[in-house]
């Protein structure tokens, strides 16, 4: 995967929309994407970390977010992304994922899923260095503990009472699941950049 052909060239980086401009033009959860930007910021243990793994002559300059607006994830992990860019320097852009399959289809989840968000990290000259798709991991688990807690308590629980109870356990775990994201890039990006010097 180190150093794969992407279908975001240079030219079309530039084209990506910024933070802002992505908030600006969406017709969903806005104040959500807000809160959990407002919300989070990255510590100074972290932020020097990465901006160490940015030092790196293969390290990250660039990074790119795939998302839609109805998506929690998105709206949790995407503001979450924006504030890894600023702390580290990391130009950033955002592309809508239904507009932009073709960059999807190059990092399908398992090979198949169209999972939001995706971040995919670059070098200074758009060499792919590492992606991060949808989700932490312990933020799985902790889904599939939340779910089968609920179906325990309540067997014959309809879809749409499921569906809000979910929500309701899930959502005070975000800013933690925010700081796992930044905990799981800190240890893939030193683990690519590392794989990267030693294949050069």
């Amino acid at each position: 995967m180190i150093g794969k052909i992407t279908a975001v060239t240079m030219e079309r980086f530039v084209k990506g929309y910024t933070y802002a401009e992505y908030v600006d033009r969406i017709k969903v959860n806005k104040e959500r994407f807000q809160q959990y930007y407002n919300g989070f910021s990255v510590g100074s243990e972290d932020a020097t970390f990465l901006r160490q793994l940015a030092c790196h002559p293969n390290g990250p300059a660039k990074v790119i977010a795939l998302g839609e607006d109805w998506c929690p994830d998105v709206y949790r992990g995407i503001p979450t992304i924006t504030r890894v860019a600023e702390a580290v320097g990391l130009e950033m852009r955002i592309f809508p994922r239904d507009e932009n399959l073709d960059i999807m289809e190059q990092f399908l989840k398992d090979g198949k899923h169209k999972s939001i968000p995706t971040f995919v990290f670059y070098t200074a000259d758009q060499e792919y260095i590492y992606h991060w798709i949808e989700r932490p991991l312990v933020a799985n688990r902790e889904i599939s503990e939340i779910e089968a807690a609920i179906r325990y308590e309540n067997p014959s629980i309809g879809d749409r009472e499921f569906g809000l109870e979910r929500r309701k356990r899930m959502v005070p775990r975000f800013p933690n699941w925010q700081q796992e994201t930044v905990n799981e890039l800190k240890e893939a990006l030193e683990k690519a950049i590392g794989a990267k010097s030693i294949s050069k």
